[in-house]
Parts: structure tokens; sequence; C-alpha cells
């Protein structure tokens, strides 16, 4: 079957554990719970389609097994970064009919869910391991590449001390051939034999690193990726960095590459959340409108012009981290079930309780947190770029305050499928309205950069202007206390009919009047969403309009989008 081939700017890209997103789903039977069938089940499909994601992300599927550590801890490594073999399905996703008949019936599962996605037009992109394996320190297993060429797979000191750039124990040595050639030849198995769509590579900065242990972005392994045949056409998502020496490279890759753009993710946070907690606490939110805009806009000062912002995988969650529900309602983490002390995951969460931690009473507060979500989905799903999802936030799902469920291979980490909340349903469907929207309005997904005074072809032309519909200044870009800001994009696209969108941001929480902008040729601005509203309005009928230069009052922290008229 033919893959999908879904357009890079039509991409939206849903992260989730093949196990923990189907577990708890009792719509399917329950010997497919958890298994590459139950992804592959009709309701799971369905479910997917109806919220409008295009890609699902699985964590690592590679075979794998669990840390020494963590077993004699009664534990496990549930998220599954801790690769055993490159070639194979992990086993225990597959139903136990597969396991019980053997290897090969559990690659035809594997296949299986892969051509059940395929039919439904989704995408699947393989979360991929090759910067450590499960042999961990020089004291660890001896269980895969240690015991076949130790010298060469492996990146070690002249004393025979392994060099760890990966927080692990070990680190691949991909300046050697040898284990160039296996990762090759293991993404052009899993591209060719199983006919996935894509790849995020884990620690991708290890993979570039030379025999000085220095990161190229002309690393023979990174460009033989991009170049490789059966390899070149698909999604290739680096996670730009690892843990050792010069290991953030976000923004460094070579062309044909696309990164997870952690710079997004923190100014997008502190823009929406810690700027908030700031302006509430001393008067004074700290940062302005600027570096907001330019992250909305592709982050064109990270990526080089000729990549454009499609090399942007935008994201304000992941697997490793708050959830988006978490998000808004801690300051710090809760990981004690994690049998570390709380020492295990990370301190830096650029999250915001909003008076209280952890679930709250208080349906001010409560009503704060859903808004903040609302405008974090916003964000995420109309910024230019390339969105990520991840499993559960479309409804504001909860691991309890954990920002590091790694070894929570229970309802901790599980999607919970039960009843829903009404808020939830409403967060529900602002989420599938936001995806809708974003479909629908090609200026909101542009594949080049723009530049001043050109048209671009399939690049937004964009204007931005103030509260009062005025362009905007140097001073009003660099002015900290201003948190107000208009953005109209007009496309200018090669194959779809030309679009005009208006959207309007307000981050401060008191209200504010806003005067919408003259512009050439634009008659009215209608109405589409507003994150102030719990509940999505109607878009297919009549549509709230208003006229060039009307003063409209914006609610507290909030930011709307207008289809332009002309």
């Amino acid at each position: 079957m033919n893959r999908p081939r879904i357009a890079p700017d039509r991409r939206v890209i849903y992260e989730a554990h093949l196990k923990g997103l189907s577990k708890l789903n009792e719509m399917l039977p329950e010997h497919l719970r958890g298994t590459y069938a139950g992804l592959a089940h009709d309701e799971t499909i369905r479910y997917l389609k109806d919220l409008g994601v295009t890609s699902v992300e699985l964590l690592p599927v590679h075979a794998f097994t669990s840390e020494d550590r963590l077993l004699r801890m009664g534990m496990v490594n549930y998220w599954g970064y801790n690769t055993l073999g490159f070639f194979a399905p992990h086993a225990p996703y597959a139903t136990e009919r597969a396991r019980q008949v053997g290897p090969d019936e559990v690659l035809r599962e594997f296949k299986g869910m892969v051509k059940a996605l395929h039919r439904a037009g989704l995408e699947v992109i393989l979360d991929v391991v090759y910067n450590h394996t499960a042999e961990e320190g020089v004291l660890g297993p001896t269980s895969s590449l240690r015991g076949i060429d130790n010298a060469h797979y492996y990146r070690q000191t002249d004393a025979g001390d392994y060099i760890d750039v990966t927080g692990v124990g070990n680190t691949v040595n991909t300046a050697t051939p040898a284990a160039q050639r296996m990762v090759l030849d293991s993404l052009r198995y899993w591209a060719s034999e199983c006919r996935v769509d894509g790849f995020r590579f884990d620690l991708a900065a290890t993979l570039g690193r030379d025999a000085k242990v220095e990161f190229d972005r002309e690393h023979p392994l990174i460009n033989a990726i991009v170049s490789d045949p059966e390899l070149r056409d698909l999604a290739l998502i680096a996670e730009p960095w690892d843990v050792g020496l010069g290991g953030w490279q976000t923004g460094n890759f070579p062309n044909g590459w696309a990164e997870w753009n952690d710079r997004y993710r923190d100014r997008m946070r502190d823009f929406w959340l810690t700027d908030i907690s700031r302006a509430r606490h001393t008067g004074d939110a700290g940062s302005g409108i600027g570096r907001f805009a330019t992250r909305f806009a592709g982050s064109s000062m990270t990526f080089a012009h000729e990549r454009g912002p499609l090399a942007s995988v935008n994201f304000i969650t992941a697997h490793d981290g708050f959830t988006l529900r978490d998000l808004v309602s801690y300051n710090v983490k809760h990981n004690l079930l994690n049998g570390e002390n709380n020492r295990d995951g990370s301190t830096n969460n650029n999250s915001y309780n909003h008076g209280w931690e952890g679930p709250s009473s208080d349906e001010g507060i409560e009503r704060v947190r859903r808004k903040a979500m609302r405008n974090l989905l916003g964000t995420l799903l109309l910024s230019s770029g390339v969105p990520m999802l991840t499993a559960g936030d479309e409804f504001g799902r909860s691991q309890g305050g954990n920002n590091n469920a790694y070894v929570q291979d229970s309802p901790v980490a599980w999607v919970d499928w039960s009843e829903r909340e009404p808020w939830q349903n409403e967060l529900w469907l602002t989420t599938q309205r936001l995806l809708r929207l974003r479909r629908e309005h090609p200026a909101l997904r542009p594949i080049r950069y723009g530049r001043a005074g050109e048209v671009v072809p399939s690049a937004s032309r964009m204007r931005w202007f103030d509260a009062l519909g005025g362009s905007m200044s140097p001073d009003e870009w660099n002015n900290p206390a201003n948190r107000t800001l208009q953005y109209l994009a007009e496309s200018t696209p090669e194959e779809e009919a030309v679009d005009r969108i208006l959207l309007v941001v307000h981050a401060l929480e008191d209200d504010t009047l806003v005067r919408l902008p003259h512009h050439d040729g634009f008659e009215g601005y209608q109405l589409l969403w507003d994150s102030a509203e719990e509940t999505p309005r109607d878009i297919d009928g009549h549509l709230e309009e208003h006229l060039p230069g009307q003063m409209l009052q914006m609610a507290g922290t909030s930011m709307r989008l207008y289809r332009a008229r002309v």
C-alpha cells in the first residue's frame, strides 16, 4: 500500500505511547488494548481522524529492555529508550496470540498496524534511539553491540572508559563506518520493509559527533540519512541536543531535517505562564511581545532561511515533562512515585499553578487554567511550523504533577478514556476546531519565510500592528510592558486559494481595547475563534463581523482569530 504522503505544511504530529494510548480504552476488545492491533482498531483510528491529526509519532517500538537498576526497584522502563535490537518490533506490544505464534507474527501485526493507519490516511513516525543501547556502562550487561565489537560501536577513551554524552552510560560511536552502516541499515529496514513514514531521532546531536566527539553538521551519517533514496522523502526529525559538551544544536542541522524547537516551547510557556505569574507578583511581566512573535512566525532567527518554517517542529509539551493540564496546575514536579525521592525529572518547567498547587476546588482558578490551556493550544496550532500535540493534551490529561513518567507503566501515564468532565469535552472540541482552522487557512502554514517588500511564493506576507491598529514601532517591539499584538497574514500560495487571517493576542490579565487595523482592500474581519470562550463558536453559519477601525474589548490573556474579508 502506498504511503499517505502528507505535505509537510499539513502535517500535525500526535506523539503517543503505543501501549499507553489504548490500554484503558474500553471501546476496544480487552485483548487488543495496549497493542499494535489496538492502535490499528477502527475506534482508535476514528478518534484520530475525528480529532484532525495527520501523523502518529510513536515512542520507541524497537525491541527494548529495562535497566537492572529499575528491575531491582520493582519497576520497568515504560518509555522504551533502552534499545536491545534495532531490527525487531517490541514483542510485548503485540497481542498474546501473536506472541505465542512467534516473532514473525509479531512483525506481521506491526505491519498490519501501519497498513491500517495508511488506509485511513495517517502517517506512522517512529521515535528511534541510535545514540545508545541497553548495555549501560562498562559494568552493564553484555547483550548487544558490546559482544559484537565493543571497540568500534562505543565511544571510549584511550584507557577504555566509556564516553557518555547520552546520560545512560554509553554512547554509540557514529564516527565509525560500522555504526553508521548499522544505523542506515536499520532505518532502511523500517522504511522499506515496514513502510513507516518517518523517524524522530532521540538525542540526534549524538549522531552528528565526529571522532573528536564534536558536533559536525556535515557529519557523514547526518547527511547520508537525508540523501539516502529510501529515506530522503520521509519525515526526518531531530531532537537536536544531547547531554555532552556542545550538545545543544537547535537550528544547526542541514537541509532535509526538521528539528524539535525547544526555544519555541520555552518562549510560549513563559509568555502565557511564567510571565503572567511574574506580573501577578511584581506588576511586571518581564518580557514583551517581540520574542513571542518571532517564535509564532516560524523561528527565522533559529533556522537558516533556505530551510523555512517547516524545519521547526513546534511543541508545548512532550512525553518527558508536564502534560498540558499539569503545566497550568503545578509549579514543581511531584515524582515520588518514581522511587527516586523526587530527584528525577527537570526542575525547569516554565509552568504556573495559578495560585494553588494541583487540583483546586476554586472555580476561579480552574477557569483561568482552562483558558491558559486554550491559549497554549491556540498558539501551538496556529503558529508557522509543524505542530506536535501530546496524546491526551487535547482533553486535559493529567499525570498528577509527575514530569518524568518513564517508569510509570500504569494509569499514571496511560491515557484515560473514561467519561470526561464537561470542560474536557469543550477542550477537545477547541483542539478539533483549531486543527480544522489550520487545515482551511494556508496563511497559517507557510512553506517559506517571507522577505520584506517581496512576494515569495508559498510564504505568507506578514504585517504587524499594535493594539490601536498602527504599525509596530521598534520601541513597541522591545517594550517589555507591551503584550498586545495584531498579526495580519496573507498567503502567497502556488496551489491553494489566497487566504487572509488576522490574529489578535493580548497577554495581560486585565481586559484591553483594540482597534482592528485598516489595510488596503480589507473590508471586514469575521471572528472564527476566541480563546476566552469555553466552547468554540459555530463557523459554518453566520459569522460575527467587525469593520476595520472598529474598537473591540479583548478579555485578559486571550487570543482571537479572524478571517479577513476583501
